[in-house]
């Protein structure tokens, strides 16, 4: 039943300049956003337990038809509790219940232009969007959102984990932003980002609350855990009818604010605002707030406020698929070498082969249908690689010209279709306007026509796509695997990479690393190039802290007899949906230990970022009293890279303790 809420007066101002306030709390209490009309100035803040987590920060946007940020009065206000309950199959739980308390404050503008905002609040989750309704005056039916005032004022002794926005058409072949930046840990708030243009979503930071030090070299401590909060904003719900944001750089004043595309995204094509239907509304700007790393790693907002746009032309399936490209790179695009990639997923019971860039030239779309007879024969099914469009950059690899018109996807996707294709990946995207997230829902969209399953590369992040779109896999955004082989940089930096995804990137979508990859050397022959500097058994853990519905298993066809008998057996059983996720411990970029279970069966993966060894004393109620498998590395012996691993079994006591180490660049998994 809806509730009115009494707004506070505050009659000690003149009454043109009265103060109104507004608030309302999770359902545990714990969880505050408070709403204030002041000078003018729609703000919020956030406070959780009784900490400032948010200061004030501020509300509004400006319009081509009126300003909604200045010269506003707060109006009316309604509470009313949110119930619901859904079931998905591709995100880190099956069964999702969401419990929240609405609040929907009306403001008017000095035209008499109105604004909702709306507040979602449930333990430990802030969703807040705008509904405008068409104005009576001049009755406009759309409306342009030129800028957004939305800001996020942490406090300043708050450090920062983010990854930087890059200018447009730059990098390789001009197809930046490409979402694929380093990330820079436990930085004070008020370091300018990179490149000038702020950080893209999902953006992390801690913010000390206790007498603990905020010296950045405690963070290397792995048993920092009491006197931090922990908050990861980013936004959900992001479809054609508006474009993706970022965030800026902070400001003392401001602290970030939401920030639209840039202008030269896109190749200029597409505008760099929104645009919407009146009335209309915008996305839902999230915040995630917990005293330890479990409600940011746990969430589940970013679809729990989404509703799907479409049902599923038929049941699509989770699985693993092979991937020749990582390695073998674009000369394996060739139909003997995918044969060979085909076995490799039929001996290793794998659903999927994804054949890369260059098929249409190096195979032929004749001998394509070919290869995807061959591969049902074995209980295989392709996914192929295309090109997302030909005018936003240069990206030379084909197909191309496929994805980018209705015309084009419908001739395309049907020929998939007949010859048994089951999922495309796309790539190249490399923007956040309107016109960018039209592109990949028409895509989403059209493919479901024709029952197939879609990964995005070279994108952004998803923001609520696999409750919004049911075909929608997985995305990349974000710096990887192929990296591992291009430099040995980035082959040192995998721990560092892979043990912050859990908590940012990954916390708020599916995440397609691009391989839990098997091969020693970065090279067909296993023997020349750079190494892998993270162990066998890290690796086996990355298929369990990286959550997609559809992985990747980056075995070449050699790892078939060089690697131990029980690790191919833990790759052959190794699922990719999951009914429930549990945080273990952690700390981003240092370590992460996720407990994820499938069905009845409980998997505990731990990685090891660091290059030191690290003893870890578990709390796994789920596990207690059981003896479990146990997939370790023995301790580095001269001479060698990194360890071999090992499987052996591990009693984990009466109250559910169990003591690992974890080796440098090495993980564990119990099951």
């Amino acid at each position: 039943m809806k509730k009115r809420l009494l707004l506070l007066l505050l009659t000690i101002v003149p009454s043109a300049l009265m103060a109104q306030q507004a608030k309302v709390c999770s359902p545990d209490q714990q969880l505050q956003v408070n709403v204030y009309c002041d000078e003018g100035r729609a703000e919020y803040e956030v406070v959780y337990q009784g900490v400032t987590v948010l200061e004030r920060s501020q509300l509004g946007f400006c319009t081509n038809i009126g300003d909604f940020a200045g010269n506003l009065r707060l109006t009316d206000c309604h509470e009313q509790p949110v119930s619901k309950h859904y079931r998905m199959d591709r995100v880190k739980a099956s069964d999702i219940s969401y419990e929240a308390n609405r609040l929907d404050v009306e403001f008017e503008n000095a035209d008499k232009l109105c604004m909702t905002v709306t507040f979602c609040v449930s333990d430990n989750n802030i969703a807040f969007r705008y509904t405008i309704p068409r104005p009576e005056k001049d009755n406009p039916k759309c409306m342009n959102i030129l800028e957004e005032e939305t800001s996020f004022k942490l406090p300043s002794k708050a450090a920062s984990f983010l990854c930087p926005q890059i200018n447009p058409m730059t990098g390789w072949e001009r197809t930046k932003p490409s979402y694929e930046e380093d990330y820079k840990a436990d930085q004070p708030l008020n370091v300018k980002s990179r490149y000038g243009q702020g950080y893209t979503f999902p953006c992390l930071f801690r913010l000390p609350t206790g007498a603990q030090t905020t010296d950045r070299k405690a963070a290397d401590k792995t048993d920092r855990k009491a006197a931090d909060m922990w908050i990861l904003i980013s936004e959900t719900g992001v479809s054609s009818k508006y474009c993706a944001s970022h965030l800026s750089d902070y400001s003392a004043d401001k602290g970030y604010q939401i920030a639209f595309p840039m202008e030269g995204e896109n190749n200029g094509v597409g505008s760099a605002f929104a645009s919407i239907s009146l009335p209309g509304e915008t996305p839902w700007r999230t915040i995630t707030v917990g005293e330890t790393l479990k409600p940011i790693v746990e969430t589940t907002i970013a679809y729990d406020v989404v509703e799907p746009l479409y049902e599923p032309s038929q049941t699509y399936k989770p699985g693993r698929y092979t991937w020749s490209w990582l390695i073998w790179q674009d000369k394996s695009i060739n139909y003997d070498d995918q044969v060979k990639f085909i076995d490799l997923a039929a001996a290793m019971g794998l659903e999927f082969c994804l054949v890369d860039n260059f098929w249409d030239t190096q195979i032929g779309r004749e001998r394509m249908a070919e290869l995807s007879r061959y591969a049902q024969s074995k209980g295989v099914k392709l996914m192929l690689w295309y090109n997302s469009n030909g005018y936003s950059n240069d990206a030379p690899q084909g197909p191309r010209d496929c994805m980018n018109t209705a015309i084009a996807r419908e001739r395309e996707m049907k020929w998939l279709k007949s010859i048994g294709v089951v999922g495309i990946k796309v790539d190249f995207f490399g923007s956040d306007k309107q016109e960018t997230m039209r592109l990949y829902e028409d895509i989403l969209s059209d493919a479901n026509r024709y029952g197939l399953q879609v990964v995005f590369h070279g994108c952004t992040i998803p923001r609520g796509w696999e409750r919004m779109y049911p075909n929608y896999v997985s995305s990349e955004a974000a710096l990887a695997s192929e990296n591992v082989y291009f430099t040995e940089q980035h082959a040192k930096a995998e721990g560092f990479e892979l043990t912050m995804h859990p908590f940012s990137r990954n916390a708020l979508g599916a995440f397609d690393w691009g391989g839990v990859i098997m091969n020693r050397y970065m090279s067909k022959d296993n023997r020349s190039r750079h190494p892998r500097y993270t162990t066998d058994v890290f690796e086996l853990a990355t298929g369990i802290t990286n959550q997609t519905f559809v992985q990747c298993i980056a075995m070449q066809p050699n790892n078939l007899d060089e690697l131990p008998p029980f690790e191919l057996d833990f790759i052959r059983e190794l699922p990719t949906t999951w009914d429930e996720t549990r945080f273990i411990d952690g700390y981003p970029t240092k370590y992460v230990v996720l407990a994820r279970r499938h069905g009845n069966q409980w998997y505990v993966a731990g990685l090891n970022g660091t290059d030191k060894a690290m003893t870890l004393t578990l709390n796994l109620p789920m596990l207690a009293g059981k003896t479990v498998s146990f997939y370790t590395d023995n301790a580095r012996k001269e001479g060698e890279i990194v360890p071999s691993s090992v499987l052996k079994t591990l009693k984990v006591d009466k109250k559910g303790k169990a003591k690992v180490t974890l080796q440098p660049m090495g993980g564990m998994v119990m099951k």
